[in-house]
């Protein structure tokens, strides 16, 4: 039950967050934004079935220290550890699982998430112009449109960009239409009435050498959807690389993001193994909180959960400088699990001890 409903409340976070817009201005199909959610359940996955076994422990186990369960049980000669051998044993099975999601299931996920969003908003390519809104997703041109009337476009500014992403050309067109080529998968912007300032090819940026006033009629431009997926794919996060992608990244000479592939490899064990972390210091804390209210469980497991992943984020964040010491990220990633780990193994010792 904690599981599905961490997961549920993570899945519409993330639905609002990324498909608000698709589906308000994009027109998003339900059926798109059934298998957006799909998508995005794995990776949620890999944050709420620790969270949920966390949960869980603690409520099952203050529960039974309440009702005098672990007395009865201790006085029937069963010991602490062998109440706990269900719990580890469960612990582990959910390593197994959190690993398995970890490190295969949820960073496919997240691509396929990542090319569902893609190919959404270019199912209806006219929605991606939106008025007073610049469309920066192409690689080598902005477009900017300032008002629309149904699928015509007004006042287009086209600003086309070389190799060095300079701008070469720019173009003012009073107004525009979109047309799709399947074949050639590409888009065909044609603008009207439109007058343009050509860049010098050695100077982009030199005022002076701008040639102004050129003027069209009707003009063609087409924008490639393949190096717009090209593009996507070259900006693949480390999110959404396999474990055996990762080591491939790592292996090249020039990777100009291996810190950021190593946090990521760290970040996919230490996760996995959260769930026993959880466990050792669950039990006890649920023992010693001795507490029936459900509320009290929550809020512990949300203090713990909240500190854990609180070493998460901060160590991604320390990733992402360019003179950070490779090693004190990862320390930081693994540093949850041994303090945890530590705690709850101290915690386990005094209570067996009674």
């Amino acid at each position: 039950m904690g599981v599905a409903l961490l997961s549920v409340v993570l899945v519409l976070g993330n639905v609002f967050k990324e498909m608000l817009d698709l589906m308000i201005n994009h027109s998003a199909p339900l059926e798109a934004v059934l298998g957006f959610v799909a998508f995005v359940l794995p990776f949620s996955m890999t944050f709420t079935i620790p969270w949920g076994f966390l949960t869980a422990v603690l409520l099952v186990f203050g529960r039974l220290s309440a009702d005098n369960e672990i007395i009865a049980l201790r006085s029937n000669g069963v010991s602490f550890p062998r109440v706990f051998v269900p719990v580890l044993a469960m612990a582990l099975l959910l390593v197994g699982v959190c690993f398995w999601i970890n490190i295969d299931v949820a960073p496919r996920a997240q691509y396929a998430m990542m090319n569902s969003l893609f190919r959404i908003a270019t199912s209806n390519p006219v929605s991606m112009f939106q008025p007073d809104e610049v469309v920066d997703q192409f690689p080598d041109r902005k477009i900017f449109v300032g008002g629309r009337e149904g699928d015509l476009m007004k006042n287009l500014v086209v600003v086309e960009l070389d190799d060095h992403g300079a701008a070469s050309k720019v173009v003012f067109a009073k107004t525009g239409t979109l047309s799709t080529d399947t074949e050639n998968h590409r888009l065909l912007l044609r603008v009207q009435d439109a007058n343009f300032e050509q860049r010098d090819e050695k100077d982009p940026n030199n005022v002076h050498l701008i040639r102004q006033g050129i003027t069209m009629k009707e003009g063609v431009f087409p924008m490639s959807l393949q190096k717009l997926l090209d593009q996507k794919k070259r900006g693949k996060p480390p999110t959404s690389h396999t474990l055996r992608e990762l080591f491939e990244e790592i292996a090249k000479p020039d990777c100009p993001q291996r810190l950021a592939y190593r946090v990521e490899i760290s970040k996919r064990f230490s996760m996995s193994l959260a769930a026993l972390a959880f466990a050792l210091i669950a039990v006890p804390l649920g023992i010693t909180a001795h507490r029936k209210e459900t509320s009290v469980g929550f809020a512990l497991s949300l203090l713990i959960a909240f500190s854990y992943f609180f070493f998460i984020l901060v160590a991604e964040a320390l990733s992402k400088k360019s003179n950070m010491p490779e090693a004190l990220p990862i320390i930081m990633i693994w540093l949850p699990n041994l303090l945890f780990t530590g705690l709850g193994v101290w915690l386990f010792s005094r209570l067996a001890r009674r």
